[in-house]
Order: structure tokens, then C-alpha cells, then sequence
């Protein structure tokens, strides 16, 4: 690959750091973190050299899903502060040469949202701007509600993806509405033009700010499938199938694209359906088509789902690999994929994918992988310190609807005995491991806040903190600044930015080598994803490597020799979760 070949964009170069605010730094003593408090920590954020900020929605909202479920778009939560605090932090990152990105939630509205109480109510304006439907007769179909008229149930038998129907009945209108995630989330009809028209015209506002694009949260669901289909045999009886990357789904982004995108924003679609077809990650990404600069999709992070949050999985290295391998295929000629292993929805990585054993070690790793793959690194807040899951001891200490909900009905319908039956595998997987509040200190309540914290605290802040971490040159933070400045350098940051990704090791269940290629740079990865050391080989390479090459140390999470070849690499062992970068003479 060289320079003729490809599209150069900021967003490509860039490292994303995510702000899941009501966790992040806290203020006012309210316990929950605010504006204000990222003001006070931009500093920070610039001293680890991160060129853009995710931030999660910090919206007027009821908090049933904390911020995703808006109530007003245009309209700063009064416990995060106020409009004039977040254009003076938008201001502050701009200053810093640091983008703002923010999160759009439009599959979705809030029940307390305007458009929603107009539509409850039978406005004529507002009244399809929701999927209102009639109950079906309950004998006729093989799903069932505990609400609505007697011998009533849902207009079909789609599952919520936070668990019970997918569908709520109104007293006031009568009818059933859908809502793919929480009853207080119903679920936006795109097929309204009313309703894109509206959607559009918050987005332009938010534009005309001054922000640098917007991450589209669970836009896949946006169309749905004439008919609204049950498929008993399909996940959720059929949302993901019927609900997820729909045709129309590619007729609305494409027609958003022409409104109001331009390659130099970023905008980031969710797509958290179980897979997403070649076909459909292609429109999604395509510049003329739906015109997304890149995508986050899960389907590495549900190899270790087993189906309940209380069902656990296992992941293996090769599974991870092949995902990441065929994502890398899809997106070679065109197109951009988002790096991650943890956000806010998602466990800690260390806890996931490393191992608390190792933790330095490979918290490191990680980061090493995330970094040196081809896509843009996303930095989850508390990532760049090792942080790691929350010892949970009890269900009421949950505050995650999508944990809590599917657990307490479980154990009501007598699926399982009782939490105690499966608190490891719902603590291992809980969403709220990543809301825990940051470490900034090792005294009360991690520095994060005055008052009580929202969300427990991880009683491991006394060892796991930013003042710490700051002291301490062998830390993860400064070896995250160190992988972050190695995107930057001139050659070796066009290897790793738009370089060819080549697989050494497909079906090795402990090593991952793989090379990075652009032009006359080669850099070579190889990473130990074990608590015992590896032997270095690489069985099954199509790439040559020639063995009698120099390699140069580029970064290494333990101390290496200043100069090998690739010969006596081969004949080398990775100690316990070791991370090397070299560049290739």
C-alpha cells in the first residue's frame, strides 16, 4: 500500500478517548459527574495526547437509562450542568487541538420527550411519529404480556433487548408502543418524514455549535421490516432479525448523509446486531451511500455471551482474531472500523480479555493491540489506568436496568433459584463494571466526588489511580502516552494508521503476531495472551518474513533487548502477557 492509495482523514489518525460523564469527575457533590467536572480534568485528557472526546449523552432526560433516554435534545441535564458549561468545554478542547463528538440517540426518545407526550395524547402532528399498534387476540399467538386489556397481548412477540415484550401499553391512547430497549425508550417511526425532518433539524443545531461530529447510538434499529415479523426461533423472537440493519435502515442514513454530513466530521454507527452482513457494512461505510466514517460493532464482544446476562460464554484468542481478521478484509479497499474492548457498555477489559493476575502487564497488552491494529483506537475513561470489574455481593447494587431487569424476571418466572445462583456470571458481565466512578486518587471515594457517588466505588482505588499512575513512569497511563505519540510519528504512524494488516498466527491460542506494512515501513507485533510464557513462531504466515531481517524495539511492555533479528526472535519467548512492537529493517 502506499500513499496514492489512500484517503487520509483526520479521524483515521486520531485516538477517541470516551467520557461516560456521571462517572468521570464530579463537582457539585451530588454524586454524579458533571461538565464542570471535565473542565477541571481537560488537562488531563491533553497531557495523555488524545485528539477527540466522546462524550456520552448529558441531554435533559428521566435517567431510566442514563442519558439515553432524552427527554429534550436541546437541553443540558441540570445535573451535568448547564449550556454555557458545556460550550466553555467545548471551547477548552478546541483550544487543546481535541474534537467533540457527541452522542446521538435518535433510535429512540424518552417518554417524557414532547414528541411523545403529543403522540400519547392523539396530536394530530405527533401522533405517528411513534410505532403505536392494537393488541392481538391472546389465544391466537404463542407470546404474552403481564399488561394490557384482559386476553390482550403485544402486537407481536418481539423481546425487549433489556429484557420482557417489547412492547408497553398506554392507558391513555389505548394502544400498544414499541420500545426495543426500556419502556421508557419508545421507539422512534423513521418511516415518518415529520419525524427525520425533525431529527435532522436538532442535528444542524448541534452542528452549527461547532462540534466534529456525532456517535449514532443503536442506529441499526432505526428501520423495521414491513410487518414487524415474530420469528419464535430467532433471537428476541425476531428484534435483532426484523429490527436490525433493515433495508430502510440504508435509505434514511444515505438521506441524512446528503443533509448533513461532510468527510470531515466523525460520525460513528453502532450496529449491535449479533453480526452484520458484508453488504450492509459496505452501504453503511460507503461515502456515497449511507457515508459513515466508521462503525462499532459487537460482534467480538459477544463471544464470551452465552445468550441471559446470567448465561456465560467463553472467547478464545482465534475467535477474536478471526473477527478482527475479517473485519480488517471488509474494510481494506474502503471504509473504517472503530477499535475498542470496553465502553460503557461493556465489563472492563483487563477483567475480560486479560487478567487481573497480569494486570499492568496486560492492561498494556491491550492497549497495544487496540493501538497497532488498523481503525481508530477508542480509550475508555479509566482504560488508560488498568482499571478493573467492581466485586459485586448483591443484586441491589446494580443500578444497570439491562442487568437488573433480566435477572429479577428470571428468578420470578423460576428460571433460576436466586442471584447468589449466578452472581459470578452476572458480576463478570455487568455493564455497570464500566460506570464505576474513575480512580482519580487513592482517598475518599477515588477523588471522584464530595458526596456518595451514585455508583459503588472499587475498593481497588487504593492501588489503581491517576495520582499514582502519573508518579509512575512504568505505569499503563504513561505507556498509553507512549502508544498514543507512536501514532503520531511520521513513518511509523503511517504503518500503523493506514498500513497493510498481516495475520502470522491465525489459529494460535496464546500468541498474536501480526505485521503492519506501508510502503518501505514494516512493523512487527507479537503479543503473549497468557498468565505463562510462549514460545515466538509463526506456523502458519502467508506473509514472508525474512528471518535474517534487523528489528528495532519500538515499544515493549517489559524490558527487550535494543536490537534482534528475526531469527533470534524465533528462537525467543514471551513471559506472561508480553507486548513488543518492532520495526522491521
Amino acid at each position: 500500500m502506499n500513499d496514492s492509495e489512500i484517503e487520509r482523514r483526520w479521524w483515521k489518525e486520531a485516538v477517541v478517548y470516551q467520557v461516560y460523564p456521571r462517572s468521570f469527575n464530579d463537582t457539585d457533590g451530588d454524586g454524579v459527574g458533571d461538565v464542570p467536572g471535565i473542565l477541571e480534568r481537560v488537562e488531563y485528557l491533553d497531557s495523555l495526547g488524545i485528539d477527540a472526546v466522546w462524550l456520552n449523552p448529558v441531554y435533559a432526560s428521566p435517567m431510566a437509562d442514563n442519558g439515553y433516554d432524552v427527554s429534550d435534545y436541546r437541553a443540558i441535564h441540570p445535573a451535568f450542568g448547564t449550556m454555557d458549561d458545556w460550550e466553555t468545554l467545548l471551547e477548552e478542547l478546541h483550544a487543546r487541538d481535541i474534537r467533540l463528538i457527541m452522542d446521538l440517540v435518535v433510535n429512540h426518545t424518552s417518554d417524557e420527550h414532547e414528541w411523545f407526550v403529543r403522540s400519547r395524547a392523539g396530536d394530530p402532528e405527533y401522533r405517528d411519529f411513534y410505532w403505536w399498534r392494537e393488541g392481538t387476540d391472546a389465544e391466537d399467538v404463542d407470546w404474552e404480556s403481564t399488561e394490557g386489556p384482559a386476553g390482550e397481548t403485544p402486537p407481536n412477540g418481539w423481546r425487549s433487548i433489556f429484557g420482557g415484550p417489547a412492547w408497553a401499553y398506554d392507558d391513555e391512547r389505548e394502544a400498544w408502543y414499541l420500545h426495543l430497549f426500556d419502556r421508557k425508550q419508545p421507539d422512534l417511526n423513521w418511516r415518518n418524514e415529520a419525524v427525520r425532518e425533525s431529527v435532522y433539524e436538532m442535528m444542524e443545531w448541534w452542528l452549527e455549535k461547532g462540534i466534529d461530529g456525532f456517535r449514532l447510538d443503536a442506529i441499526a434499529h432505526i428501520g423495521k421490516a414491513d410487518g414487524l415479523p415474530t420469528d419464535l426461533g430467532e433471537p428476541l423472537n425476531g428484534t435483532m432479525k426484523y429490527a436490525g440493519n433493515d433495508p430502510r435502515v440504508h435509505e434514511y442514513l444515505t438521506e441524512m448523509n446528503e443533509a448533513l454530513f461532510d468527510r470531515e466530521l466523525l460520525t460513528v454507527g453502532e450496529v449491535g446486531t449479533p453480526t452484520i452482513p458484508d453488504e450492509d457494512a459496505r452501504a453503511y461505510l460507503d461515502p456515497d451511500r449511507d457515508g459513515l466514517s466508521m462503525l462499532t460493532h459487537f460482534e467480538h464482544v459477544r463471544l464470551d455471551q452465552g445468550g441471559a446476562i446470567y448465561e456465560p460464554g467463553e472467547w478464545t484468542l482465534s475467535e477474536l482474531k478471526a473477527v478482527i481478521d475479517r473485519w480488517d478484509a471488509l474494510t481494506d479497499e474502503e471504509g473504517w472500523v472503530a477499535q475498542y474492548l470496553s465502553n460503557h457498555d461493556q465489563p472492563r477489559q483487563v477483567s475480560r480479555f486479560g487478567s487481573e493476575a497480569f494486570r499492568r502487564e496486560s492492561a498494556k497488552l491491550l492497549g497495544t493491540l487496540l493501538h497497532t491494529l488498523r481503525g481508530t483506537p477508542f480509550v475508555y475513561q479509566g482504560e488508560e489506568l488498568g482499571m478493573t470489574n467492581y466485586p459485586w455481593a448483591s443484586l441491589s447494587e446494580f443500578e444497570d436496568v439491562a442487568t437488573r431487569n433480566p435477572v429479577e424476571r428470571a428468578i420470578e418466572r423460576g428460571e433460576i433459584e436466586s442471584f447468589e445462583a449466578v452472581r459470578e456470571a452476572v458480576a463478570k458481565a455487568s455493564r455497570d463494571n464500566a460506570r464505576t466512578p474513575v480512580q482519580w486518587t487513592s482517598g475518599r471515594n477515588a477523588g471522584f466526588s464530595d458526596g456518595e457517588p451514585w455508583i459503588a466505588v472499587n475498593p481497588d482505588k487504593e492501588t489503581i489511580n491517576a495520582e499514582r499512575a502519573r508518579e509512575d513512569p512504568d505505569s499503563v497511563w504513561h505507556y498509553y502516552r507512549e502508544l498514543i505519540a507512536l501514532r503520531s510519528e511520521e513513518a511509523v504512524g503511517d504503518a500503523l494508521v493506514y498500513g497493510e494488516y498481516d495475520q502470522l498466527t491465525p489459529d494460535h491460542e496464546s500468541l498474536w503476531a501480526y505485521t503492519r506494512t506501508f510502503e518501505d515501513e514494516r512493523l512487527l507485533v507479537a503479543l503473549n495472551f497468557a498468565d505463562e510464557p510462549t514460545p515466538i513462531e509463526f506456523p502458519a504466515a502467508d506473509v514472508e518474513v525474512d528471518q535474517e531481517a534487523s528489528l528495532e524495539p519500538l515499544l515493549a511492555n517489559y524490558d527487550v533487548e535494543s536490537e534482534t533479528t528475526v531469527a533470534d526472535l524465533l528462537d525467543d519467548t514471551l513471559r506472561p502477557w508480553e507486548a513488543r512492537v518492532y520495526r522491521v529493517a
